[in-house]
């Protein structure tokens, strides 16, 4: 079992900048692989960044260049570094785990609201 805890949202103006973190339980954080998800009001729930099973990562095309996913493998810690964010970015936002070898996200944290204001 995989235990996710999300923290780091909030309200920013827009062109700001927030880092999401996300905690993982998992006694071998290096046998999971993580990602991060949004869900805005009334639209359906997208990947934002991910790693991939080899340590590469992705970006859904609407934030190249501006966020980062980066994982700290001591603290079992994955972030999202949010910056020069717009109002579309406002969203729920979900760190998300999958063990490796799946292709399924079984593990889903709590969500951390980000509203980016115009």
């Amino acid at each position: 079992q995989v235990m996710l805890v999300e923290s780091g949202g909030g309200l920013v103006q827009a062109g700001g900048s927030l880092r999401l973190s996300c905690a993982a339980s998992a006694r071998t954080f290096s046998s999971i692989v993580m990602g991060w998800f949004r869900q805005a009001p009334g639209k359906e729930r997208e990947i934002v960044a991910r790693f991939t099973t080899d340590g590469n990562t992705y970006y859904t095309d609407s934030v190249k260049g501006r966020f980062t996913i980066s994982r700290d493998n001591a603290k079992n810690t994955v972030y999202l570094q949010m910056s020069s964010l717009k109002p579309e970015d406002t969203a729920v936002y979900f760190c998300a785990a999958r063990a490796i070898g799946t292709s399924v996200y079984q593990y889903w944290g709590q969500g951390t609201q980000v509203t980016v204001s115009s």
